[in-house]
């Protein structure tokens, strides 16, 4: 139900397919950042808090919740669809965790693909051993309020990243990128391009032919003397 202005659920976007998100599943962070300049990536304080080597990609469920209230968190989960990421922006603030245990045992159970929150989160002994990638700014054994306002599948930044509700996020152990959905497809084929050109660059690292003449050229194109 739509209420106000910063306390309101708007309408969840389309699901993608599942080709597309399996598209996505094969690439690493690295190469999807810098297949958009490297302005949709996370800052490195956001980072993984879980242990096992998991791949986190899904579509974003999107929250702007007050520092330290986790209210529309919660429900968020309830309104989680099986695949989802939620992502929960709470303006960095690490005095109080807006995701736990509790709250992680029940997304899993629901189907949801993973939490990216920039702000804290707790239960450490657990969420290391689980699962579900749980990406965060912080922790704290401080718990948190439930009372809003906030704000569900509205935009949202993480680590100096917008994400809108519906991008597609994809988190390694490198940290997490957001893909714009109407960007999708260029993604994805600027990133395959790369992943074909890193093949080659590898190759000629392991036979040692691998050109760096381009250091020099750059110097020089600077203006760096003893070149």
């Amino acid at each position: 139900m739509i209420l106000s202005v910063g306390f309101r659920i708007l309408p969840a976007p389309a699901l993608p397919s599942a080709e597309l998100l399996n598209a996505f599943r094969a690439h690493c962070t690295s190469h999807l950042a810098d297949s958009m300049s490297h302005l949709q990536a996370a800052a490195g304080v956001i980072r993984a808090w879980h242990r096992k080597p998991l791949c986190l990609c899904g579509p974003a469920l999107t929250v702007k919740a007050a520092p330290g209230d986790n209210l529309l968190v919660q429900k968020a989960v309830d309104l989680a669809r099986p695949g989802d990421v939620i992502v929960v922006d709470v303006g960095g603030f690490v005095d109080q965790a807006v995701v736990g245990e509790l709250m992680s045992r029940w997304a899993a159970r629901r189907g949801v693909a993973g939490f990216v929150v920039d702000g804290a989160i707790r239960d450490l002994d657990y969420i290391a051993q689980a699962d579900m990638p749980v990406y965060a700014r912080a922790a704290t054994p401080r718990g948190p309020s439930r009372v809003g306002p906030g704000e569900i599948n509205a935009p949202v930044c993480i680590g100096g990243m917008v994400v809108q509700a519906g991008d597609f996020i994809v988190g390694d152990a490198d940290g997490v990128v957001a893909v714009p959905a109407a960007d999708a497809p260029a993604v994805l084929k600027a990133a395959d391009a790369l992943r074909e050109r890193e093949t080659v660059m590898l190759a000629a690292i392991a036979n040692g032919t691998m050109d760096r003449s381009w250091i020099d050229r750059a110097l020089q194109a600077g203006g760096c003397e003893g070149v």
